[in-house]
C-alpha cells in the first residue's frame, strides 16, 4: 500500500485551522519553542530520510536532555513532540517527553489543538530548553494526543518552519527566534532531500550549502507571509498547459511528501500521464516510466521540471503510481516529489524563496 504524508497546518477557511480546546486525557503534549541561542554563524542539521515519505532530525530537550526524532515542518510553525500524558497508539511507539525528568521544565498549561492535513493532535504549553545541534533553545510545546498518521513514521514530532502568523498560541517560532537574537549570519535556512532513501539529507540555518545544488538560484517572491507561498503560472507537459492554467497558489513544504492540487486539475494531469485512478491513487505501468513525459511547474518566468523517476513510486513489485494527488481545495502544496528535484532556500529576511537544482 501507499502512503501519503501532509502535514502542512491548516489556518482559517480551508488552510488551517488551529484553535484553543480543552485539555483532556489522551491529547498530546505540546512545546513552545522560545529560543535562547549560544552564539554561532551556520548551523546544519542531518537528516534521514523515512522511506521517501519524510525526513527527520534529532533535537533534545530538557536537563538532562531527552532526545526526539522531528520532520522539519515549513508547513507548520510549532514544535511538539508526545509527552508521557499521551497513551494513543500513535505515542506508545514513540519517544516521549516526562516534565518529571527535566530541572528546567516550566508549566505553562494553556490547552490547544493544531489540525494538519492528515490529522490533528492536541495538547499543552511547556517551556524549557531545546537543543538543536549546537543551539540551545527554550520553551516549546507538549501534545496529548496523537494523530493516527504518525504511529507508523520513525519521526516523533514535529518542529515547524513556518511564519509566526501561522504559529498557534502566539507561540514565537524556533528559527524567528533564531533571527531576532542575531545568532545566524544569514536570516535564511535551506533544505536538501536525498532521493532514494540516500543519506545525506539536511537543512542548514543561517546559510546555504553549495555541495547540495548546481547552478544558479532562481529567487521567488512569496505571495503570502504564511507559509511558503508562492505564485504558480501554469503547469505543462511538451509545451502545453495540463494544469492551473491560469495561475494558481501553491505552499512549499518539506512535510508533504507528494504534489498535491485541485482534484480537477490532478485529474487532468493524471488523464494526461496516461494513470488511472483507483482508490483515490493513480496507477502507471512501471515499464513506462522511460516513455512518460516531463512534468514542468512555470514559477516566476523560470520551469521547474520533474522527470517520470521523479514522480513515479514503485509501491509494489510491478505496481507504481505518479506523485500527483487531489485535495478539497484550491491550494497547490508542492512537497518531497518537487523539493528532491530542488535544493530550497527560504530567505525569510527578504521574503523570498530561492530554487537550485539538486545534486
Amino acid at each position: 500500500c501507499s502512503f501519503l504524508l501532509n502535514i502542512y497546518a491548516e489556518k482559517g477557511k480551508g488552510k488551517i485551522n488551529a484553535s484553543m480546546a480543552d485539555c483532556h486525557e489522551g491529547h498530546l503534549p505540546l512545546f513552545k519553542l522560545a529560543i535562547s541561542l549560544g552564539s554561532f554563524a551556520v548551523g546544519p542539521e542531518s537528516m534521514t530520510n523515512d522511506a521517501g515519505l519524510s525526513y527527520y532530525g534529532v533535537i533534545s530537550i530538557g536537563t538532562p536532555p531527552q532526545s526526539f526524532k522531528v520532520i522539519f515542518d515549513t508547513g507548520s510553525s510549532n514544535l511538539w513532540v508526545p509527552s508521557i500524558y499521551c497513551n494513543s497508539a500513535a505515542c506508545n511507539n514513540h519517544a516521549k517527553f516526562d516534565p518529571r525528568g527535566s530541572s528546567t521544565y516550566r508549566q505553562n498549561g494553556r490547552p490547544l489543538s493544531i489540525t494538519y492535513g492528515t490529522g490533528s493532535m492536541t495538547g499543552i504549553l511547556g517551556y524549557d530548553t531545546v537543543t538543536l545541534f549546537s543551539i540551545l533553545a527554550s520553551s516549546f510545546c507538549l501534545s496529548q494526543t496523537e494523530a493516527p498518521f504518525m504511529q507508523n513514521m520513525q519521526a516523533d514530532g514535529i518542529f515547524g518552519l513556518a511564519y509566526p502568523s501561522l504559529s498557534l498560541s502566539s507561540a514565537t517560532p524556533v528559527f524567528d527566534n533564531m533571527m531576532n537574537g542575531g545568532l545566524i549570519n544569514l536570516n535564511l535556512f535551506s533544505v536538501y532531500l536525498s532521493s532514494n532513501n540516500q543519506r545525506g539529507s539536511a537543512v542548514t540555518f543561517g546559510g546555504v550549502d553549495t555541495n547540495h545544488y548546481s547552478g544558479s538560484i532562481t529567487w521567488i517572491p512569496l505571495s503570502k507571509e504564511l507559509y511558503c507561498q508562492i505564485t504558480v503560472d501554469s503547469v505543462s507537459g511538451n509545451g502545453q498547459a495540463v494544469a492551473c492554467n491560469d495561475g494558481c497558489q501553491a505552499i512549499v513544504d518539506t512535510g508533504t511528501s507528494m504534489i498535491v492540487g485541485p482534484q480537477s486539475d490532478i485529474d487532468n494531469i493524471n488523464a494526461w500521464l496516461g494513470a488511472s485512478s483507483q482508490n483515490g491513487e493513480y496507477i502507471v505501468n512501471c515499464s513506462n516510466i522511460g516513455q512518460m513525459p516531463d512534468v514542468t511547474f512555470n514559477i516566476n518566468g523560470n520551469q521547474f521540471t520533474l522527470p517520470a523517476s521523479a514522480y513515479v513510486y514503485q509501491v509494489q513489485y510491478s505496481s507504481c503510481i505518479t506523485g500527483f494527488g487531489a485535495t478539497g481545495g484550491n491550494m497547490w502544496t508542492l512537497g518531497d516529489v518537487f523539493l528532491k528535484q530542488y535544493y530550497s532556500i527560504y530567505k525569510r529576511g527578504q521574503n523570498m524563496l530561492g530554487l537550485a537544482k539538486a545534486r
